[in-house]
């Protein structure tokens, strides 16, 4: 049997693929989050997925059990699920999501690689979120990198500096880069004192981002109200925090005299 499993093989159109990874990547689900809105504002099909089996420890990515409606259950395996539709007039749009392999990444990352390039795909887009020391209440800072800088300054977009562990999405856009594709990575920077997930105004930065980047308009008000009502909540919670509400003004004096 196939390590891929294919529902559908459409004839795409200059297809753009958009990669994102719950776990190690995904701080407060902020990247899962983006890019679940945006293939539901678009009505994206289910197009292939891979094989759990090859790239999954079940021991730590646990399959789930779901009832259906009459009562019958069913498990839920984890894998990377790839769905496709029209992006815009003369381009499609293929979305991946999934968890972050645990086994195999070489193997993984050949794998999605070469099923892009038989998708036609000629542009990447990656979308993470990670734990930072930053204000809650600043708007959420995205940075990221290019394989051509001009577009992280279209996009407003500062240049990440980072070295250290990766996970599986900068290995990824290390391998569609010696592939020659056109690679986009973004990531939201959110606050490290607040554990709280779902974090919806890292999405809403996310996919606002997004959206300037793949020329198109969705409905954002909906994570636009989460968003709000999520930092109203935070701000209650640092200011009924004694040591909380000092830690953030220590942040903010850090900040004011950088």
């Amino acid at each position: 049997m196939s390590v891929l499993r294919k529902h559908d093989e459409p004839a795409l159109v200059d297809p753009t693929l958009l990669l994102a990874f719950e776990g190690w990547n995904d701080a407060g689900e902020a990247a899962s989050v983006a890019t679940r809105c945006l293939a539901r504002a678009l009505g994206l099909s289910p197009l292939a997925e891979l094989d759990p089996d090859e790239f999954f420890d079940f021991t730590v990515q646990r399959p789930h059990v779901k009832l259906d409606p009459g009562g019958a259950r069913a498990i839920e395996w984890p894998s990377l699920g790839f769905e496709f539709g029209a992006l815009r007039e003369g381009r499609d749009l293929v979305v991946g999501i999934g968890p972050e392999p645990h086994l195999r990444w070489r193997e993984f990352c050949d794998l999605v690689a070469g099923y892009a390039g038989e998708l036609g795909v000629r542009r990447v887009v990656l979308l993470g979120a990670y734990l930072a020391d930053v204000v809650y209440s600043r708007p959420v800072q995205v940075s990221g990198f290019a394989s051509n800088p001009d577009w992280l300054t279209e996009l407003s977009v500062s240049a990440s500096r980072y070295e250290g562990p990766t996970g599986i999405v900068g290995v990824l856009g290390q391998r569609f880069q010696d592939e020659g594709l056109d690679v986009v990575s973004l990531w939201a920077g959110l606050p490290h004192y607040i554990n709280a997930t779902p974090n919806p105004r890292g999405a809403l930065a996310l996919l606002q981002h997004l959206t300037r980047c793949l020329e198109i308009k969705i409905d954002e008000a909906p994570l636009e109200a989460q968003a709000a009502e999520f930092e109203q909540r935070t701000s209650e919670l640092v200011a009924n925090d004694p040591e909380l509400a000092e830690y953030v003004r220590e942040l903010k004096r850090r900040e004011f005299a950088q």
